[in-house]
């Protein structure tokens, strides 16, 4: 369903919800309109209770596979959402205790990502802001080593890359080169070639994006390798091309799973990095963070001052006033789990994933592409001989209650339809032992009576 909403039409002028008789009383004659403004105002309790009753057609969020944003916080973080959710994050002269959580925060991460002393970094609404943020200060970077003599900007990026990231490139005119993910050895094997990215680069290039958990596959870019085969590319041919890890997902959940693994500051390639505090920052909607290695990476003429809200202050994110209340809330999850704690929700939460995928995979016609292994959420996709598409799939288990998405992956890999299954905080051993039973059943019944599990090896994926 599209996130655009378009003015209902003349005949839909006059729709009313159809409200419970028990709420007489409580409404005005004549029932509640749909898609206009109500002549006056009702009772508090009325207008609750109608708003409730159309909220129950959503699906239930603990058994949605599909989204990685946190969908359950403790009561306590709950409370603390609320009495924060009056509090302007950008007001810093009349909430500075907001602010100095935020700042606490980003220390904390910085910390998280081995940065070296000297970053700087924000929240954002979003990681997909975060993001966008770091993109900025690449092109503005770039446009100052350029000093003017440089052609249209370009960016290196995945196939497996967030939809945020071509929003970038169109938004803020950046042409988008791609390099295609491909699958060239075990299960958790669809990533980016270092090669390919290099070779799409040139005076022009702003920056490539490396994904640390790709929202298709829950698969690792191989940062490392990538940052140098850029140290390379400077030594060879003096172009000096900056890292930005887009760690939506990996960026809580590496430093805890795979504290061995270089993917952060600790390459200076890497000058900065994005997450989500909403995903496996264990944070509700929305909350996002970025962080540059050094102040240098943050071009000064990206960040605006101004004292319209009653002191000096410097601003340098793309949205201006929201609710404080995520910072809170993550300063809340930070103080609560600590580094043990954060390491035991995300490796229950991987264990979970994997004991998932492996049930999957003993089901028969059904092959995950990744394990679970690296982020919690893996892609599976079917045989051609199961009886019935992926998509096809996906809706006989919303039916059962599961929201499980049906896609295509990227360019090169098109033509190949999966499913995705991705495992927070809440989804334990027994729901997923539910799930594989409800996913046993509707394979029976796509197969038909009598019809055994299908055992036809799938095609490779090489490309």
């Amino acid at each position: 369903m599209s996130n655009l909403h378009r003015r209902a039409g003349a005949d839909r002028h006059a729709a009313a919800l159809h409200v419970n008789p028990l709420y007489s009383g409580l409404i005005s004659e004549g029932g509640v309109p749909r898609y206009r403004l109500p002549d006056g105002p009702m009772h508090p309790d009325a207008a609750l209770a109608i708003i409730r009753d159309e909220l129950m057609l959503d699906g239930n969020a603990r058994l949605n596979l599909a989204t990685f944003s946190t969908t359950w916080m403790e009561p306590q973080a709950k409370e603390l959402i609320g009495e924060c959710l009056d509090r302007n994050m950008v007001d810093r002269e009349e909430y500075p205790q907001v602010a100095e959580l935020e700042g606490r925060c980003v220390n904390m991460l910085s910390e998280l990502w081995h940065d070296p002393g000297q970053g700087i970094g924000c929240s954002t609404a979003g990681s997909s802001e975060a993001a966008m943020l770091g993109g900025l200060a690449m092109k503005f970077a770039w446009r100052r080593r350029r000093g003017g003599a440089g052609g249209r900007p370009n960016l290196v990026i995945g196939t497996n890359t967030h939809v945020c990231w071509p929003k970038f490139c169109r938004y803020w005119d950046v042409e988008p080169r791609w390099a295609p993910i491909r699958r060239r050895g075990g299960p958790s094997d669809l990533r980016l070639d270092p090669e390919d990215v290099v070779s799409r680069c040139d005076a022009d290039t702003i920056g490539v994006v490396a994904v640390l958990g790709s929202t298709q596959t829950g698969a690792y870019d191989p940062v490392a390798d990538i940052a140098a085969a850029l140290d390379r590319l400077e030594a060879e041919r003096g172009l000096d091309v900056p890292l930005h890890v887009d760690a939506a997902g990996g960026g809580f959940v590496a430093p805890f799973l795979q504290p061995g693994l270089a993917w952060d500051f600790r390459l200076p390639r890497v000058r900065s990095i994005n997450a989500s505090g909403h995903k496996f920052g264990l944070v509700y909607p929305a909350v996002g963070w970025v962080v540059w290695q050094d102040a240098a990476d943050l071009p000064g003429d990206l960040v605006l001052h101004t004292d319209v809200l009653g002191g000096p202050q410097e601003t340098f994110t793309l949205n201006f006033s929201r609710s404080g209340a995520p910072i809170a809330a993550q300063y809340y999850n930070f103080l609560r789990l600590g580094f043990d704690g954060y390491r035991a929700v995300q490796r229950t939460c991987q264990d979970v994933a994997r004991h998932l995928a492996a049930g999957i995979a003993g089901l028969g016609g059904l092959e995950p592409l990744t394990d679970g292994g690296e982020l919690p959420a893996f892609a599976v996709r079917t045989a051609a001989d199961l009886g019935c598409t992926a998509h096809e799939l996906s809706d006989r288990l919303r039916r059962r209650g599961w929201q499980v998405p049906a896609y295509h992956l990227p360019p090169a890999l098109e033509e190949i339809p999966v499913l995705r299954f991705v495992v927070r905080n809440g989804f334990s051993f027994d729901i997923a032992d539910r799930l594989l039973a409800d996913l046993r059943d509707t394979l029976r019944e796509v197969r038909g009576p009598g019809r055994p599990a299908s055992r036809q090896p799938l095609t490779a994926l090489t490309r």
